[in-house]
């Protein structure tokens, strides 16, 4: 009966670690959401990338070391280094021009690590993606790597670099997380679905490198997305369908 009782005591307490873990999460994050400093235009986009759904999806915790790539203009760094600031660390890496002249110089950002590498990310003349030389981040035992919208812009040789590249600098049981627009399934390339990208293309690439595939979500899913058009169109700029991936390093 004691052991019994002692297990039971046991679940419970885990139980309620669990759910004051994941109430923490949602706290922070819908402060960060909420911040004074935010700008109006992040702010609009919330109901179309639901970020708190999305971070949770993937795992996110306060206490992990997360590598942001590609971070753009710093739309989900805004929101990651709050939640991060206290007892995690949020790193960014490879297109970090815009992030580290705008989001990193402001009050607020200056715990976020900016990883310098060799990628030397590139675009040829008349080429129509982005290229990267053979590089590593410098970084192991991370917790989660994520990446939203940018897959599509490499080409074949550059993601197995960057796959590769992710793979080594997370920690075993370590996550990735992919968002990425829908192209669909072995669509010849052409001018409108330029940047998409192939969800199964994404998987297979993903398993080559050596991750194991964890789950997908629907979070972005857009039935009204014929997948048929250039995402920069306004009729369709917001409003793509949207993959939503998470794999593990075993």
């Amino acid at each position: 009966m004691r052991t019994l009782i002692a297990i039971t005591v046991a679940m419970i307490s885990a139980l309620a670690t669990s759910v004051a873990v994941a109430g923490d999460i949602d706290a922070k994050v819908e402060a960060a959401l909420a911040a004074e400093a935010r700008p109006e235009a992040d702010r609009v986009r919330d109901r179309n990338r639901r970020p708190l759904e999305t971070l949770k999806f993937f795992g996110l915790e306060d206490d992990m070391r997360v590598l942001e790539l590609i971070p753009g203009g710093g739309w989900y760094t805004r929101v990651l280094a709050p939640v991060l600031a206290e007892n995690g660390q949020l790193y960014v890496s490879i297109g970090t021009r815009r992030v580290s002249e705008g989001v990193l110089t402001e009050p607020g950002f200056e715990d976020v690590e900016l990883v310098e590498t060799s990628a030397n990310l590139r675009r040829e003349e008349g080429a129509r993606f982005y290229s990267l030389d053979d590089f590593d981040f410098g970084l192991s035992d991370l917790d989660m790597v994520l990446t939203f919208r940018n897959v599509h812009n490499f080409d074949p040789e550059a993601r197995k670099i960057l796959n590769d590249a992710v793979f080594k600098s997370l920690k075993s049981g370590g996550l990735y997380g992919v968002v990425d627009h829908t192209m669909r399934h072995m669509e010849p390339a052409n001018y409108e679905n330029r940047r998409r990208i192939d969800p199964v293309l994404v998987i297979k690439e993903a398993l080559e490198a050596g991750f194991e595939f964890v789950d997908y979500s629907d979070l972005h899913y857009r039935a009204d997305d014929e997948l048929e058009y250039e995402v920069g169109r306004r009729s369709v700029s917001g409003n793509t369908d949207r993959f939503t991936f998470l794999f593990r390093k075993p």
